[in-house]
């Protein structure tokens, strides 16, 4: 059975071992074996890219935050030049108005494996691809309605939840020559199937059980 990537969310989610989306849960991540990860990005009040999932960190809105708060956060240009050489990469952009600062880092930073920029909102998605034609992209899709329109949008990879995919979606979208990828999935008994399947990637919370479950 061929394995799929295996991927952290977030890097990782697990609280007693770090914080998600943070140095420390990537490189954990990373040395539990998994392929990469996945992470957030949000747009700051001074146009910069930051890494995290929710819209404030604290008291503070990260859509309005200046250069001199949360100045511990992760920046994406930091992200990209400690990990771009050495693992996949999923760089969720969380909002609109992301798009040409993640391209920039980007060509900053060139990634030497592979990558996706994605996101759950579909402008985000077709304004990376008019503004670059070299950077892979992807559809996060939740819900039914969305999942059933990937087809209509210029991406390589569909990011599904788990319990909408099926064994006729992963054929449908490989016989596209598209890659799925599948989230959030944390338990053996899944991980298992989603492999047998054929998925493209399994993004886990847990990613000591995921590389364990997949790759002993």
């Amino acid at each position: 059975m061929p394995i799929p990537l295996l991927l952290g969310h977030r890097g990782l989610r697990v609280p007693d071992l770090a914080p998600e989306n943070t140095f420390a849960a990537f490189d954990l991540a990373v040395e539990h074996g998994c392929d990469g990860f996945e992470f957030d990005v949000r747009r700051t009040g001074w146009g910069g890219a930051l890494v995290c999932h929710d819209p404030r960190i604290g008291k503070v809105l990260v859509a309005r935050s200046t250069r001199r708060q949360l100045t511990k956060v992760p920046r994406l240009s930091e992200v990209l030049s400690r990990y771009a050489h050495r693992v996949f990469l999923d760089i969720e952009l969380k909002v609109r108005g992301l798009e040409s600062t993640v391209l920039s880092a980007l060509r900053d930073t060139p990634p030497t494996r592979d990558f996706v920029v994605s996101s759950f909102i579909p402008d985000v998605v077709t304004e990376l691809v008019a503004r670059s034609a070299k950077a892979p992209t992807g559809i996060i899709c939740d819900k039914l309605p969305q999942l059933r329109r990937w087809a209509l949008l210029p991406v390589q990879y569909i990011i599904a939840e788990k319990s909408l995919v099926r064994r006729d979606l992963i054929e449908e979208i490989h016989a596209a020559h598209r890659k799925l990828f599948v989230w959030t999935v944390n338990d053996p008994r899944s991980m298992q199937r989603f492999a047998e399947l054929g998925v493209d990637a399994i993004v886990s919370d847990d990613t000591q059980l995921l590389v364990k479950t997949l790759r002993t």
